[in-house]
């Protein structure tokens, strides 16, 4: 049995700002992370394509307030710098 992905320590070294800032991305990528593992099977961010932050982005939070997408759009581009990706994420 594997261990599960540790997002916090994913997202470690490209974290900044006060502790409730971190910990706000870190809430909202495990929420990513679980919509994209129940979607598509892609349990790690390593295995994610840009398809899949866009999908998260436009059909999963259509329904959040315009802040809340914003929020999640931030984190989104920090998932993805993370990553080493240039994706250019909107929506």
């Amino acid at each position: 049995m594997s261990k599960p992905f540790d997002m916090e320590l994913f997202l470690a070294g490209v974290l900044t700002g006060s502790h409730a800032t971190r910990q706000r991305h870190v809430r909202q990528a495990k929420i990513i992370q679980a919509e994209i593992a129940e979607r598509w099977q892609r349990e790690t961010p390593w295995r994610w394509r840009r398809k899949h932050l866009a999908w998260f982005l436009e059909h999963r939070m259509s329904h959040r307030s315009e802040a809340t997408q914003y929020y999640y759009l931030l984190t989104a581009r920090l998932l993805a710098h993370r990553l080493e990706k240039s994706w250019i994420l909107t929506f």
